[in-house]
């Protein structure tokens, strides 16, 4: 069975002290699949995120990213892409400056080719000798999915990612997302808005304080979802 792109959590939990804001929870997310997280703040969705991303270790259970436990191959890590809202960029380098950076932290071969291709892709080659100081939220978003996706995951993950965007750059980012999914990717979306996950995801998730309450597959449009699962949704959103 091809695994690449496959997520499973067994188990999985998080605390902090007294405080668990993830609670156990099982949870298998197939290559492909494209799922929408949705919650109140605080119901564990960015813990959820930062467990599947590696950047956080669960207090109980475990993480699987492509049949490996995170804690005993972190180099499944690889296979993982993560876009927030937060760029993660460094204002004070240059659009190629950062790429570089990232590129050597993924340990990237061929790197020269790889940075022209990625900017090439985000339509940033005329400014990618400029600092990222003077661009413009969409420009720094875009050359944040190219920082997020340099080293070519199939697991993307996306925090709020079309927070502060205009309309072309959230069309240009649906775009991206669209032709990842055709491509096989696995994509986990978080947002507070059900219009920008809209033809984009084939699943609902629904967390509320540290529960996984709702894993619904999406066979009609949004409207139609939201209706159905309106007990939930009204106090998640």
């Amino acid at each position: 069975m091809d695994e690449d792109g496959e997520i499973v959590l067994t188990d999985a939990a998080k605390r902090f002290g007294a405080y668990t804001a993830l609670h156990p929870t099982n949870l298998v997310i197939s290559r492909g699949q494209a799922v929408l997280l949705v919650g109140a703040n605080g119901a564990g969705k960015s813990t959820l995120l930062r467990l599947v991303a590696g950047l956080s270790r669960p207090s109980d259970g475990e993480v699987q990213i492509n049949g490996h436990d995170l804690l005993d191959a972190p180099e499944a890590r690889s296979a993982i892409g993560l876009l927030s809202h937060q760029t993660l960029l460094y204002d004070e380098l240059t659009a190629r400056e950062n790429l570089r950076f990232f590129a050597r932290l993924y340990g990237l071969h061929n790197v020269q080719e790889r940075l022209d291709e990625a900017l090439a892709e985000a339509r940033l080659g005329d400014r990618q000798h400029h600092r990222v100081s003077s661009f413009s939220r969409g420009m720094k978003q875009r050359l944040a999915l190219a920082r997020a996706t340099l080293h070519r995951p199939s697991i993307l993950l996306l925090d709020e990612p079309f927070t502060g965007l205009d309309t072309g750059s959230a069309t240009a980012l649906r775009q991206f997302l669209s032709l990842f999914r055709q491509n096989g990717g696995t994509c986990i979306l978080v947002t507070h808005r059900l219009d920008e996950a809209d033809g984009l995801v084939d699943r609902l998730l629904v967390l509320e304080r540290g529960h996984l309450r709702l894993d619904q597959a999406l066979s009609g449009d949004l409207d139609q979802l939201y209706a159905h699962c309106a007990p939930y949704l009204d106090s998640a959103l």
